[in-house]
């Protein structure tokens, strides 16, 4: 494997805290308080994210408030679904809270892709840039079902298991990504990029071994 930099921005560094903004929003709406044995098992993760994402970070305000902003919105919005997906009589699984969800975004956002994007799909526009009009559409069609299917699997594993432990995956989801670009592309990595990856999957099984640990009981 030949040593090179891995260029990713640092705004996608940043969303590797999205398991710190899981456990505050999960204490404030579920009232779920998890040990500091599971916090201190995040620690790991995030850093070792940070490194298999990182090799040379170049800050930006703009770039940090916009992460920011997406961690707290992201996670928002993950509490709020496990909340809803409570096993009630009256509550909504999985799929009928994605699907509401989903047809929400489409009224909201639509209106505002066709009015400043609208014209640069047409085949008229296409043809006119020298693109293949088949192949756009193909690779577009493929590309929403591929993330549909995505955020859909995302929703059903978030029905079983905590936003924490949920956040985490998505979390180490970033570095599967980067292993499988090293591995299928042959990606150039340096040695700080493959520390992290070693990092983050070692804090992955510490949290899976302290998740259990209960916290021991008050006696008076």
């Amino acid at each position: 494997m030949s040593l090179g930099k891995v260029s990713v921005s640092f705004t996608h560094t940043i969303k590797a805290l999205e398991p710190f903004f899981s456990v505050v929003l999960s204490a404030m709406f579920l009232g779920e308080f998890p040990t500091v044995w599971v916090i201190s098992s995040l620690v790991p993760i995030v850093g070792g994210v940070g490194l298999a994402s990182l090799t040379e970070v170049s800050f930006n305000w703009a770039g940090f408030w916009s992460a920011m902003a997406s961690n707290l919105a992201n996670q928002s919005r993950n509490v709020l679904s496990k909340k809803i997906m409570v096993k009630k009589e009256d509550s909504l699984d999985n799929i009928n809270l994605y699907s509401i969800i989903t047809i929400m975004s489409l009224i909201l956002v639509a209106p505002f892709a066709f009015f400043m994007e609208g014209i640069k799909f047409t085949p008229a526009y296409l043809e006119s840039a020298g693109l293949n009009v088949n192949q756009i559409y193909t690779r577009t069609l493929l590309a929403s079902l591929c993330f549909h299917a995505y955020q859909q699997i995302s929703y059903m594993i978030l029905e079983k298991v905590s936003p924490v432990t949920h956040s985490v995956g998505n979390c180490v989801k970033r570095v599967v990504v980067i292993v499988s670009s090293v591995l299928f592309f042959s990606t150039p990595v340096s040695p700080i990029n493959a520390i992290g990856t070693g990092v983050a999957l070692a804090g992955v099984f510490l949290y899976s071994r302290v998740k259990g640990i209960k916290p021991k009981p008050k006696t008076a």
